[in-house]
């Protein structure tokens, strides 16, 4: 709200023109879905306890782990509806609303909240801590995951097949050079129709500097933008004619034979930089097709792996396991929530990073421009997160549930994939692995060998027994959990 405000009323208050940058918007957000949480939990708590949603504690797996957990009976639970009410009343104020990541990643977050509330709901029926059954939980996370791969894949999110990077250019300077001598003398044409939707300042500007190595590469960022700026306006679809002699891809060619007037926006982006590649044969590199359905291997800058159309299917992977992984984490007061935020904030780091361009050229990371919405959604659950874990730290007066444990999951699942960094997951929710896996190797080794490796799993209950207390699992696994964060982000240079 606060940003159309500020687009309909900056030129009479110029003070609200802060509201339309998103880094504003995210610092507000962090504080507002803070403060909300904080103002509106004691009155959620209040209702989930008029509703006696209380949790309910099983005795038939281990007594000593009953024994040490007995006393959090009745805690109110469904606790992460709290989160996502303040995340939704957060973002209406400080979100771009018409920003379709900022809404796919929402629509996650409250269909994931969705499937974990009804379980929740069988269980306050049922009064038992029993409720969807595991088939039909899977059921609604694989209909959120296929809705989000579909959407994924029919819908790119990147920019890499119709812009430009650093990446693109195997020599620089040969490329400016180029650029400038076809461009300028408008011979041959195909060149000058990119040459001249640059601005005249910058043509003088690259003309004084085309023989200095060292300008030219300081001008770089400048006339990488610019010349992302003429891509993206369809300048050379106006004159096809020019590049009559140039040979283009088979893409190419079935584009230019596609009715002009059905092409979408960004299937005529995507003619743009085929045709940009044609005018500089040998000076500009290929771009791939599809590069969305493509996977970045973390601390690698030049390996990608082909997914096509199976994309769907690993971004439905994705949130299932992202989603029950947390849903295993939230065994302790505090673990889940906190290992989230943190894995929150990472992802809401990641986001502004490849929302710039700049940046993106610099560390080989593929250019989401659209991602700069997902800082403020980072920032609005990183706060509401903050404000849960007030309530939810030891000894906790609500329990998140599957209604947050699921939701939080999606959201950070969601985050990955919008920002093109779905396996740098691994490392980001690394506490997430530890405990999923721990709960696989338990069962496979019971069924394999008749042995357990752990006394109990998932892994934070093995060190209860082991004599942890609840409140030392719980902060060691926070600092683990930040460790793998910071990991991650040492992989983003790391390439």
């Amino acid at each position: 709200m606060l940003y159309y405000l500020a687009l309909e009323f900056r030129d009479y208050f110029s003070v609200l023109n802060v509201f339309t940058y998103h880094t504003v918007r995210a610092g507000g957000a962090a504080l507002t879905g803070f403060a909300v949480c904080l103002l509106i939990g004691p009155l959620v708590i209040r209702w989930l306890r008029m509703l006696k949603v209380g949790q309910f504690i099983r005795k038939e797996h281990v007594a000593n782990l009953h024994e040490l957990h007995k006393g959090k009976a009745g805690t109110p639970t469904m606790g992460g509806s709290l989160i996502i009410i303040s995340t939704v009343l957060t973002l209406l104020l400080w979100g771009r609303l018409t920003n379709t990541v900022l809404l796919v990643a929402l629509g996650v977050l409250c269909a994931m909240g969705a499937v974990g509330f009804i379980d929740d709901f069988i269980k306050l029926r049922r009064r038992q801590n029993m409720g969807l059954s595991a088939r039909a939980k899977f059921v609604g996370q694989i209909a959120v995951g296929l809705a989000l791969g579909a959407y994924a894949f029919f819908n790119p999110i990147t920019t890499s097949a119709v812009t430009v990077s650093s990446a693109d250019f195997d020599d620089w300077g040969a490329f400016v050079r180029a650029f400038h001598k076809e461009g300028s003398n408008g011979n041959p044409r195909a060149a000058a129709l990119f040459w001249e939707g640059l601005d005249p300042g910058l043509q003088q500007l690259i003309g004084e500097v085309v023989s200095d190595s060292e300008r030219m590469r300081q001008l770089r960022p400048e006339l990488l933008g610019s010349i992302n700026r003429v891509l993206q306006d369809g300048r050379a679809l106006e004159e096809l004619e020019a590049f009559e002699r140039y040979p283009l891809s088979q893409e190419g060619q079935e584009l230019l034979t596609t009715d002009a007037a059905s092409l979408k926006p960004e299937q005529r982006q995507r003619l743009n930089r085929l045709l940009f590649e044609a005018a500089f044969p040998g000076l500009v590199d290929a771009s791939p097709a599809n590069p969305h359905t493509k996977v970045n291997l973390p601390g690698f800058k030049d390996i990608l792996i082909p997914l096509g159309v199976f994309y769907i299917l690993f971004v439905l992977l994705i949130i299932v396991a992202t989603s029950n992984a947390v849903n295993l984490t939230d065994g302790l007061d505090g673990l889940a929530i906190g290992a989230s935020i943190v894995s929150v904030l990472a992802f809401t780091g990641i986001a502004y990073v490849v929302s710039r361009a700049d940046w993106s050229d610099y560390l080989f990371l593929t250019h989401v421009p659209e991602a700069s919405e997902l800082t403020v959604f980072g920032a609005a659950l990183l706060g509401t997160g903050l404000g849960f874990l007030w309530f939810n730290a030891h000894p906790a007066e609500v329990f998140m549930g599957d209604t947050g444990s699921l939701a939080l999951g999606g959201a950070i699942g969601t985050m990955a994939i919008l920002t093109k960094q779905e396996l740098l997951l691994l490392v980001v929710g690394g506490i997430f692995v530890l405990e999923a896996g721990s709960v696989i190797l338990q069962v496979a080794s019971y069924k394999l060998r008749g042995k357990r490796v752990f006394r109990m799993a998932p892994l934070h209950h093995h060190f209860e027994l082991m004599g942890w207390s609840e409140s030392k699992v719980t902060v060691r696994f926070w600092i683990l959990a930040l460790v793998f964060a910071l990991m991650s982000l040492a992989t983003l240079k790391l390439r």
